[in-house]
């Protein structure tokens, strides 16, 4: 399973899917719903964009970054595979 598709797939209720996306050609495309298939995704978005567009599909290996809008608690990542990170100081050796 690849990234975005398991970021997708185990997207946690507890935080609200009012995203961005950002593709690899640099475009954003909000979203506030989407759907999954293995490969492809299919982006809701609130509001048409200057076309009328109102439903994206596309390959799920398209995506650069996702924005999350809402302030949320990192803890609340870990369902998408999210691990606190350890402080570097405490890796390196002295």
């Amino acid at each position: 399973m690849n990234d975005m598709m398991r970021i997708f797939a185990n997207w946690p209720a507890a935080i609200p899917t009012v995203a961005t996306v950002v593709t690899t050609a640099g475009e954003t495309i909000p979203f506030n719903d989407y759907m999954l298939t293995d490969e492809l995704i299919l982006l809701i978005r609130p509001q048409p964009d200057a076309s009328g567009t109102r439903r994206v599909i596309m390959k799920l290996s398209d995506i650069a970054a996702l924005r999350i809008i809402d302030a949320i608690e990192p803890e609340r990542f870990t369902a998408m595979g999210f691990q606190k990170h350890i402080d570097a100081a405490v890796r390196r050796p002295r």
